[in-house]
C-alpha cells in the first residue's frame, strides 16, 4: 500500500481533523433525510456516499465491486471480502479525496456525493451474529481483583487463557442511543434475601470492539499467524455494568442481566489498514509470568500485533450541560494496557472450534493503565463506591446517576504520522 502519511485532501474540513483525515477514511452505515441505509466513508465533517459515488462512475475494477458491497445497508458482506477488497477501495478513496486529484473538480461538482454529518444519522455498521467479551486488560483485572480478592486479585488462569464470555448482540446499540437504567435482583448490605429493583450503581466500561472479518468454518481452528486476517476494523464501546446486580448474580457463571440491558459502540469502523502506522510490539511480560501456549505464540504478532491507540472517558452531568461547563474527563488510558493482542483473542476464540462470522463483534474488555487517573470504569475510581469523584460545578458521583452522559473518544498519535481518531461513542443515563 502507498505511503500516506502526508497526503491532503481537496476537502477542507479533512485537513487537521482530529478523527477523519483522510489518512483514517472508516466505514459506517448512514441515512440521510428520508433516503435508506446505506454505506458511507467518512472524511472530515462529511461522508462520501459511496452509492452517489459508483452511480457518478468514479470507481473501476475492483475498486467498483467493493464499493458496491460496502455501500449497502450492512457491512457484513464487505467484511467478509477481506483485506484486499478493503485495500482496493482505500486506495480508489485515497486518490479520489487527494488534493491533487485529477477528478478533483468533477467530484466537486458531483450532487450528493458529500453530505454533511451533521445532517445524517449513524445506524449499526453491520448485524451482529455473535457479540463476545474478552477481559484482557490486566490493570483493570487487577483493580477489579483486589476489590474482593486483596489477597489473589488475579486468578491463576489469568495469565494462561484469554478469558471472555459470550455478551448479548441484541442489545448492542449506536453511539446515541439513550440507556435506561435496568432493574435486577440486588442484595442490599444486611439482608439475607434480594429484592427486585432498580440498579442503584450503574457503571460503563471503557473498551474497544473488534469486528470480524472474513469468517471460519465450525471446527477448523484459526491460527494464530493469520488471526490477523480476519480482523476487518476496530470501534469504541462502552459495555455498560449494573455493579450491584453483577454483585449478587456473578456466581457461579458470571454476569448475566447486569450486562445484557446495554452495549454502545461508535458508528464509524476504523480498518485494520488505517491503523496499521500505529502498531507496536506487544509490551514485554512481567518476569515469572508464564509464556502463552504455543497456540498463542507468534513472533510476528508479538512485534507487530498491539495497538498504541489513546482511549479517553468524559462525563457530561444535566447540571455540568446548563452551566456550560465542558465534558470532564474522567480517565485516560491506551490499548497498549492490553495482556493478550487481538491476534490472540481470535486464535483462542476458534481454537475449539468455534464459527466465527463476518460481522461478529468482540469487546477486549476495559482497558485501564496501572494509576490513578487511568481506569476505565468508577467502579475503579471510586474503589467500589467507597471514594466519591469530584466533578466541575461541585457535584459529586460514586457511580452514574439519571441524565448524565458518558462519553468515549480514542485517538492514535505517532511522530511523522497524521494523527486519527475513531469518533465518540455516547450514550446517556435516562432512569
Amino acid at each position: 500500500m502507498s505511503d500516506s502519511s502526508h497526503r491532503r485532501s481537496w476537502v477542507a474540513s479533512a485537513n487537521g481533523h482530529a478523527d477523519f483525515p483522510l489518512q483514517n477514511l472508516p466505514l459506517g452505515v448512514f441515512s440521510h433525510g428520508g433516503t435508506g441505509l446505506r454505506g458511507g466513508v467518512a472524511i472530515g465533517e462529511l461522508i462520501v456516499d459511496l452509492r452517489a459515488a459508483l452511480a457518478a462512475g468514479f470507481f473501476q475494477g475492483p475498486a467498483a465491486q467493493a464499493a458496491e458491497v460496502a455501500s449497502r445497508d450492512q457491512l457484513n458482506d464487505f467484511f467478509a471480502l477481506g483485506a484486499a477488497a478493503r485495500q482496493a477501495l482505500r486506495t480508489a478513496l485515497l486518490q479520489l479525496l487527494d488534493e491533487n486529484s485529477p477528478q478533483r473538480d468533477l467530484l466537486q461538482a458531483t450532487t450528493g456525493l458529500l453530505l454533511p454529518m451533521s445532517e445524517c444519522t449513524m445506524h449499526m455498521p453491520a448485524r451482529v451474529g455473535d457479540y463476545t467479551d474478552f477481559y484482557v486488560g490486566i490493570h483493570h483485572a487487577l483493580n477489579v481483583g483486589k476489590l474482593f480478592r486483596p489477597d489473589n486479585p488475579l486468578l491463576p488462569n489469568y495469565k494462561y487463557v484469554p478469558i471472555g464470555y459470550h455478551g448479548r448482540a441484541s442489545t448492542l446499540c449506536i453511539s446515541g442511543t439513550p440507556i435506561r437504567r435496568p432493574n435486577g435482583q440486588t442484595l442490599a448490605p444486611g439482608q439475607e434475601a434480594p429484592a427486585l429493583g432498580p440498579c442503584k450503581r450503574l457503571d460503563y466500561e471503557l473498551e474497544l470492539g473488534v469486528w470480524i472479518g472474513p469468517g471460519n468454518a465450525q471446527g477448523d481452528a484459526i491460527g494464530i499467524d493469520c488471526a490477523a486476517k480476519h480482523i476487518a476494523g476496530f470501534c469504541l464501546l462502552n459495555d455498560w455494568s449494573a455493579r450491584d446486580i453483577q454483585a449478587w448474580e456473578y456466581q457461579p457463571l458470571g454476569p448475566f442481566l447486569s450486562k445484557s440491558f446495554a452495549t454502545t459502540i461508535s458508528p464509524w469502523v476504523v480498518t485494520a489498514e488505517a491503523l496499521e502506522p500505529f502498531r507496536s510490539p506487544q509490551p514485554s511480560r512481567p518476569e515469572g509470568d508464564p509464556l502463552p501456549l504455543p497456540y498463542l505464540s507468534d513472533q510476528n504478532d508479538q512485534l507487530r500485533g498491539a495497538l498504541d491507540i489513546e482511549l479517553e472517558v468524559l462525563l457530561l452531568t444535566e447540571r455540568m450541560k446548563t452551566q456550560g461547563l465542558a465534558p470532564h474527563r474522567l480517565g485516560l488510558s491506551n490499548s497498549l494496557n492490553m495482556y493478550w493482542t487481538v491476534a490472540q483473542m481470535v486464535a483462542h476464540h476458534s481454537v475449539n472450534g468455534c464459527k466465527l462470522q463476518a460481522g461478529d463483534l468482540l469487546g477486549t474488555g476495559t482497558l485501564s493503565g496501572p494509576q490513578a487517573g487511568q481506569f476505565g470504569s468508577l467502579l475503579e475510581m471510586t474503589e467500589g463506591g467507597k471514594q466519591s469523584v469530584t466533578l466541575p460545578g461541585g457535584e459529586t458521583r460514586t457511580f452514574l446517576e439519571n441524565g448524565d452522559e458518558v462519553i468515549l473518544r480514542a485517538r492514535c498519535h505517532r511522530e511523522g504520522q497524521v494523527s486519527i481518531g475513531f469518533g465518540e461513542c455516547r450514550g446517556r443515563v435516562t432512569g
